[in-house]
């Protein structure tokens, strides 16, 4: 593991930022106090909305945190898709008594205004997800003492990381809950995601990077894995989602377990980029026609998706999550770190021989 990783936080956890109300504060300074490093999601708020969190983060713990960032994406050219999309979801507008949204309410989710902010007000640890950022970017932030990392599905997107100066790359493999990380959103591409095991080792032979392992991971034995296989640390969204602390709506949380919900897919039904979540009505029955438009699909759904949580229904919700679920605990986020890091160092004195008694 990296010095510059290592002195920000003992313990090789990180806490994934999640978007849509799950990061808050509470769960990052939980988990930053524990060792690990919390994390705060600013996708989907304004830049003062992340400014408030940030300081109401830094009242719960002095220890280092950080900020997760949604690059801006391209212009989308099919617009007719998108209109053929709502006209379809108006059956569920209707059933949820609620009009949708605005398709055309932003694309740069108030980039360059968030990163004025995190210039003027340096936090430890920023991350980036959907695209690499600029050099000067990445050199501004390093200058202000941040450290920087960038999530890469293929080893061919850890190395433009790396050329693009990044600290780290976060190599999230196909098993992770919520939307990939693909630095170009390639239709022709869904569902040829690949496993995070494979993922690190290739990633290791192409950059010089410290590796954040992501996807699927639950339980400090799997951290070793990544680990053994190349990685520095791990980052774990799922396993998070269910304490106490994360914002996730007790839907959501619920549904993690509950033998209704048996399965995960990649789906654009949400948001219009393949994002893997807990198969209910809406994936199913919406899924297969969404088109591939970020995010004026999440902008068009995003009505619906509040009113079906209002409703008390998890079939028309987004229930993001990886393909480890099921393995989700019901424990603190602070006491869900001690755990993960006694597993991991009993896994890896097994791993080191020491396990067999000899």
């Amino acid at each position: 593991m990296s010095s510059a990783l290592t002195d920000l936080f003992p313990q090789p956890i990180v806490q994934a930022p999640m978007a849509g109300g799950v990061s808050v504060p509470q769960l990052a300074a939980a988990v930053s106090e524990a060792g690990g490093l919390g994390f705060l999601a600013a996708g989907y708020k304004t830049a003062d909305g992340m400014y408030q969190e940030i300081k109401q983060l830094r009242g719960l713990t002095a220890r280092p945190f950080g900020v997760n960032l949604f690059m801006p994406q391209p212009e989308y050219a099919e617009s007719g898709a998108v209109e053929v999309y709502a006209h379809q979801l108006s059956g569920e507008a209707a059933w949820y008594e609620t009009e949708l949204g605005d398709p055309d309410s932003g694309r740069d989710d108030g980039y360059d205004a968030k990163l004025a902010v995190l210039l003027d007000n340096p936090v430890p640890v920023v991350s980036f997800h959907f695209g690499v950022p600029s050099r000067d970017v990445l050199d501004s932030l390093r200058r202000a003492g941040t450290f920087t990392l960038v999530t890469a599905t293929t080893a061919e997107e850890a190395l433009a990381v790396e050329r693009a100066g990044a600290d780290a790359v976060i190599a999230q493999g196909v098993e992770a809950g919520g939307h990939q990380g693909t630095h170009r959103d390639i239709p022709e591409t869904d569902g040829s995601g690949i496993g995070l095991l494979s993922l690190i080792a290739q990633v290791r032979e192409t950059v010089g990077v410290p590796i954040v392992a992501a996807g699927g991971i639950m339980r400090g034995s799997q951290i070793a894995a990544a680990m053994a296989a190349g990685a520095s640390a791990a980052q774990l969204g799922t396993a998070f989602l269910a304490t106490p602390e994360s914002g996730a709506n007790a839907l959501h949380k619920q549904a993690l377990t509950n033998p209704l919900f048996a399965r995960t897919e990649l789906t654009r039904a949400f948001s219009g980029r393949p994002a893997r979540g807990l198969v209910n009505r809406f994936m199913r029955e919406h899924g297969p026609y969404a088109p591939a438009a970020y995010p004026e699909v999440h902008h068009l759904t995003s009505p619906l998706r509040k009113a079906a949580a209002k409703a008390g229904d998890a079939q028309g919700m987004a229930l993001w999550a990886g393909q480890g679920h099921r393995m989700a605990r019901d424990l603190p986020a602070g006491r869900l770190v001690e755990v993960l890091a006694a597993e991991l160092a009993e896994a890896r004195t097994a791993l080191s021989g020491g396990g067999r008694g000899e």
